[in-house]
């Protein structure tokens, strides 16, 4: 089960956090930055292989919605990111991969403000 979602630069600085198990806020700080300190330190031989995927597709709906997204993208879209988010994972458990089925929503809502 997937307990949270954090997207970081590699900086280190956060740019998408999602939890879908309660954490106090004042927790996640300190969560957050060991699962940085972490990732950043891992070694290249670790395989895991079924998150990895789920990271490659998430970018990859991304990257269809805003053309090639960029940082700025996430940063000033940061509801539509979530959206996207939601649509793939709920209380933690992964529901849809299908690029188009996650983005149905958008489009829907990108059709409504267009017209």
């Amino acid at each position: 089960m997937i307990k949270f979602v954090l997207m970081v630069n590699r900086q280190g600085q956060t740019r998408l956090s999602r939890y879908y198990q309660p954490v106090e806020l004042s927790r996640r700080a300190a969560l957050e930055s060991d699962v940085v300190r972490c990732c950043l330190s891992r070694k290249k031989d670790q395989n895991e292989l079924s998150i990895y995927e789920l990271v490659h597709n998430f970018v990859e709906v991304l990257d269809k919605y805003f053309s090639r997204v960029s940082e700025l993208d996430i940063m000033f879209n940061l509801d539509r990111v979530h959206i996207i988010l939601d649509e793939m994972i709920q209380n933690g458990h992964i529901v849809e991969t299908n690029k188009s089925r996650v983005l149905a929503p958008l489009t829907a809502l990108d059709k409504m403000a267009d017209g």
